[in-house]
């Protein structure tokens, strides 16, 4: 059984590296007999016995597909404890997270959690100012002109509220105790009609918006928490942000944050961001978002590890997430998380590195490639 394994497994490897020796072997030898033996190979090699080896999983607003070699093995790791904030109940609204409130000044927050280690543009025009302990305790937060905070985000157990809501909370009782959760948003002369999405709700708390996220695999429990107020949601007159420069790389940043919290949050090492991953991720968000199309494979044919090849990355193993229309990089992240081939990408333990690229299309939907790696 083992010989059969290795001759599978050398098989494998000569199959993976036929573009290189192809060329130059052709040059002598006529390889037309091969054409029968490649389909053959294929099909072999993607049947069903080889699922765990390459698996493809896609579904229509988002889509993940991940390889392994045969010698990739799951290393253990350690988590690392961080000590969680004592949380109390709001002092001026319904909802607090980190003991930090909509209205909140920024001293108070420097106070509370120190300078924030990044700041990065969102979809509201203002800036995501991020703070965390090695992606643990993870906030982000928006400020205001006067340098108050106008939104808050985390993804963490770091969620308060006078009702008695918290992070793993049920989606049955958030919705007892606020109701039915909103179907539309009206900004001035226009109403805005919410996608319906077993993913999060939207309640109007107060002055401000609370978006409840949900983790779909584990109960629909509450697994993150945005909260904005109401002056800031007007003030985003459309769906989508004008897809600039500034705010590529903002969801660029964010979405790298966003997945390593998560990691970090299921017992998993942060990633390395890998600025070469990052190109190749680019350029295929930027391919699909002009040629309006949306494939893990291009339109040359080109599979993701094919293009990162061709770019001079080697991996023992990788993976590629793709998301489409999101208005955020918090909904794109969040969505990923709640579609099983796409959380497997993010929570695999044998991956180090990861590199985001983020493009607009002419109506200024947001096309993200996520591309992971094991260097």
């Amino acid at each position: 059984m083992k010989r059969f394994f290795l001759f599978i497994l050398l098989l494998f490897t000569i199959y993976l590296a036929k573009p290189y020796w192809e060329k130059p072997v052709s040059q002598y030898i006529d390889l037309s007999f091969l054409d029968s033996v490649d389909h053959k190979l294929e099909a072999f090699l993607t049947s069903e016995p080889f699922e765990t080896t390459v698996h493809f999983i896609s579904d229509q607003a988002d889509k993940a597909i991940l390889f392994f070699l045969a010698d990739t093995n799951v290393q253990d790791h350690e988590v690392k404890n961080v000590e969680k904030p004592t949380l109390k109940e709001p002092e001026t609204s319904q909802i607090s997270i980190h003991n930090l409130e909509i209205g909140t000044a920024e001293e108070s927050v420097i106070a509370t959690l120190g300078e924030p280690l990044q700041i990065s543009h969102n979809e509201y025009g203002t800036n995501w100012s991020t703070y965390h302990q090695d992606y643990h305790n993870f906030v982000m937060i928006s400020y205001d002109n006067e340098r108050k905070v106008n939104a808050i985000y985390t993804n963490d157990d770091l969620i308060s509220s006078d009702a008695g809501i918290q992070y793993g909370t049920s989606k049955t009782v958030v919705r007892k105790i606020y109701g039915e959760p909103l179907t539309e948003i009206r900004k001035g002369l226009h109403i805005y009609i919410l996608q319906d999405s077993e993913g999060f709700d939207l309640f109007k708390v107060g002055d401000m918006y609370a978006y409840f996220f949900y983790d779909l695999h584990q109960e629909e429990m509450v697994t993150a928490v945005q909260l904005v107020a109401s002056s800031l949601e007007h003030s985003k007159s459309g769906i989508y942000a004008q897809g600039n420069d500034e705010l590529r790389k903002g969801f660029e940043i964010q979405l790298f944050d966003l997945t390593n919290a998560a990691r970090v949050r299921h017992g998993l090492p942060a990633l390395k961001w890998e600025e070469n991953a990052a190109h190749t991720a680019l350029l295929h968000s930027i391919d699909m978002a002009e040629h309006n199309y949306f494939s893990h494979e291009n339109l040359a044919g080109l599979s993701p590890f094919d293009r990162m090849k061709a770019d001079g990355i080697t991996f023992r193993a990788a993976g590629e997430n793709l998301a489409y229309g999101q208005s955020s990089s918090i909904f794109a992240h969040e969505g990923l998380m709640n579609s099983k081939g796409h959380r497997e990408n993010i929570l695999q333990d044998i991956y180090s590195h990861l590199g985001i690229g983020v493009a607009f299309n002419e109506q200024e939907q947001p096309y993200y490639t996520e591309n992971f790696l094991l260097k």
